[in-house]
């Protein structure tokens, strides 16, 4: 049986890793850690926040609760990274973990349960809830960097007032 849905899943999950890849690379470890005012949260807490709720939810997926004891989440949000390196390896190992958890799952697994915070979810359940709170953050670094970077930022998809040569070109390619 083929695994449309995990894929499709996967697929999803690469998008939005992707979109903050790019941010990543327009900004650096200033940038990462600029905040606008002291009750918001930098680029760099925001990884270490989605990290921590990765390997969280991730490690032991569908044998453990998905609030691990070992998680301090009111840590995640105190920065600690020294790096821009120390960040995306961080942000790597997070993504590993996640797509270690998904990647083995069969479309007949989204049935099964499993327990964050001790609430039953059905893996289904479990992965959308993910597909939500990831994307959220993902869409605050994307911001940030947009605000720091300004006129030199590079859009990660299609730059504003380019949308009909994006899709007459799109066309075309299909075309032929």
């Amino acid at each position: 049986m083929e695994n449309t849905i995990i894929s499709g899943i996967i697929k999803q999950f690469e998008y939005y890793k992707t979109a903050a890849d790019k941010t990543f690379d327009q900004l650096s470890f200033d940038d990462i850690n600029w905040q606008p005012n002291d009750t918001s949260n930098s680029i760099s807490i925001i990884v270490k926040h989605m990290v921590g709720n990765m390997l969280s939810r991730w490690t032991n997926f569908l044998t453990e609760d998905g609030e691990k004891d070992w998680r301090h989440r009111e840590q995640e949000f105190v920065a600690t990274y020294t790096t821009k390196n120390d960040v995306l390896q961080a942000w790597e190992k997070g993504w590993n973990c996640l797509f270690d958890a998904i990647q083995p799952l069969k479309d007949s697994d989204l049935e099964r349960v499993v327990y964050i915070r001790n609430e039953k979810h059905t893996v289904a359940e479990a992965i959308f809830r993910q597909l939500g709170h990831y994307p959220y953050h993902i869409g605050q670094i994307a911001y940030i960097g947009k605000l720091l970077k300004e006129n030199h930022w590079k859009s990660l998809s299609i730059p504003k007032g380019q949308s009909e040569a994006f899709n007459k070109e799109k066309f075309n390619k299909n075309r032929n």
